[in-house]
């Protein structure tokens, strides 16, 4: 009964204040289709569409990164996870912030000195060139579409019940609303344009979420200690809501879950295409290392501040509550920010709801321009400009491919997102980061660090890691066999973990060095050489 009433006063303090919230959400899409207008007429080439110029600070490019990074699944989904699981719950914080240590370490400064552009263009600079686009290009795609169906599912319900509207109509109106802004940002702005949209919702994210910790620390006079033992308190679960086990622990299989997930979130990241062509945006390889430890200062003090928010709602919110009002815990921050503003039906509650959706809403629009521009970037660099025209497609009809791509991504993301409305968001983040570990990850790592490497290794890795990566979650409990289950009343799932990381990603690192060692072809050693060396040192870098 508490939480229908949390539902309903959530909805109802929205619809009450509508106009409030729809002035906000105006407010934040008209400044930033104007950054996005203008950053339009500042392209002129190639390399203001795909890298904006190389022309970011490393503090501008860690703020767009962590705008891309810190995505819908972040800010409200791992409040609700520690809301509603504790200890658990914070395991997905500390997964997202340890994978930037991977990216930092490996990818970030060779990535940036390897290439142009997209992923592929390390991975072509020593091999044969169509093969290695066409599946660098395919994976690229598919781990995008899995990310943006995340967000515009996302988007569909959490902004419909944000704004006090019900219905699938609504829903649907809205992912297309959300689909129709992030190709405008992409054809019209390009990475100049989405780096700005990025940049200035980093900004909003973090006044909004240490606005929220603030007040939160404020109810319990800044001991953290307190806050802790109030949320164990609300939570019926006693200390158990701060130890380890309440969410995986209960089995065997659960136990190997976490860890499947933990390799997936902490080696996924490195893989992720929208963070990878972040580090082009930058004019040197120093500046790249300089926006990944920024990155890595503003992601941790975000996901640090998870923590007050998650603890927070359970305390003052109450996990039945928001596990009422949506089962997952999506609703936790908004229910908490509506209860630090004065309650349902006030004034301040309400400001402060319509404050934080409005949040919410922007880090929806500013992560699926960047995945659109990151998916339509590697179709027409990777597959139309070097696969299709075979190289001899020029800038103007690269760019101009580049925005049908975007429009088309859009409308293909779209259409999948109305009909996967009920579809587990948390399940399809995970899928992307195991893809994203699985396929390309293990090829980067190669590519840049193993001399003996070859075209049939990595294609073999990608498609290996790609294949069995989506394969072990269509028969996995995400597809069938539970009431969760995307088919709740079939059952031909055998997989037994929700995550495939644990057998997908070792796949993908064992395709590729069987794949190199059985193929005849030998690597050229003087392309690995030369590849070393600019990897290493930025010699005749772009």
């Amino acid at each position: 009964m508490t939480g229908n009433l949390a539902t309903t006063s959530l909805a109802t303090a929205a619809t009450e204040h509508r106009g409030l919230t729809m002035t906000l959400f105006g407010l934040f899409v008209l400044a930033t289709l104007g950054i996005t207008i203008w950053a339009g007429r500042q392209t002129k080439d190639a390399s203001d569409f795909y890298a904006g110029g190389r022309g970011f600070t490393g503090f501008q490019n860690g703020l767009a990164i962590s705008g891309d990074y810190m995505s819908a699944a972040s800010f409200l989904g791992i409040a609700g996870a520690i809301a509603l699981f504790g200890y658990d719950g914070f395991l997905y914080s500390i997964g997202f912030l340890v994978a930037w240590l991977v990216a930092l370490l490996l990818v970030a400064e060779p990535l940036r000195n390897s290439g142009r552009y997209t992923m592929a263009d390390v991975l072509a600079f020593r091999m044969r060139q169509r093969p290695v686009r066409t599946a660098a290009g395919i994976s690229t795609i598919v781990v995008s579409i899995f990310y943006l169906l995340a967000q515009m599912v996302g988007a569909g319900s959490l902004v419909a019940l944000l704004l006090g509207v019900s219905g699938d109509g609504a829903k649907r109106w809205t992912i297309v609303a959300v689909g129709a802004l992030m190709v405008i940002y992409v054809a019209i702005g390009g990475m100049k344009g989405t780096t700005w949209v990025q940049i200035v919702k980093a900004v909003l994210l973090i006044a909004g979420t240490a606005l929220m910790t603030v007040l939160v620390l404020a109810k319990y006079n800044f001991n953290v200690s307190a806050l802790l033992g109030a949320a164990a308190d609300a939570s019926a679960k006693g200390s158990a809501f701060l130890e380890p086990g309440l969410k995986y622990g209960a089995t065997g299989t659960s136990k190997l879950d976490f860890i499947s997930l933990g390799l997936a979130l902490v080696l996924g990241t490195a893989g992720l295409p929208h963070i990878l062509v972040r580090f082009y945006t930058v004019p040197t390889a120093k500046a790249a290392r300089k926006s990944v430890l920024w990155a890595i200062g503003i992601i941790g003090g975000f996901y640090l501040m998870t923590l007050a928010l998650g603890f927070g709602a359970a305390a003052l919110v109450g996990p039945k509550t928001i596990k009422a009002s949506n089962a997952a815990g999506n609703t936790a921050a908004p229910l908490l920010a509506e209860h630090l503003g004065g309650g349902a039906g006030t004034t301040g509650g309400a400001v402060l709801l319509a404050v934080i959706s409005a949040v919410a809403f922007a880090t929806i629009l500013a992560v699926v321009a960047g995945l659109t521009l990151a998916s339509s970037a590697s179709f027409a660099h990777d597959l139309y400009a070097n696969v299709i025209r075979r190289g001899k497609a020029g800038e103007k009809e690269e760019v101009r491919s580049a925005k049908l791509a975007a429009i088309g991504i859009g409308a293909v993301a779209i259409v999948l997102s109305l009909f996967a409305e009920k579809l587990n968001t948390a399940a399809l983040v995970a899928l992307a980061f195991a893809v994203a570990a699985s396929a390309n990850l293990p090829t980067l790592l190669y590519s840049l660090f193993w001399k003996r490497f070859n075209t049939a290794g990595a294609v073999s890795s990608v498609y290996a890691g790609l294949i069995s990566s989506v394969t072990l979650v269509f028969f996995s409990t995400v597809v069938s066999g539970t009431e969760k289950s995307l088919f709740p009343h079939s059952d031909f799932h055998w997989f037994p973990l929700e995550n495939p990381g644990l057998v997908s990603i070792p796949v993908g690192f064992l395709a590729g060095w069987l794949g190199t060692l059985l193929a005849k072809e030998k690597a050229d050693p003087a392309k690995a050489a030369e590849l070393e060396v600019r990897s290493l040192t930025g010699l005749g870098a772009h």
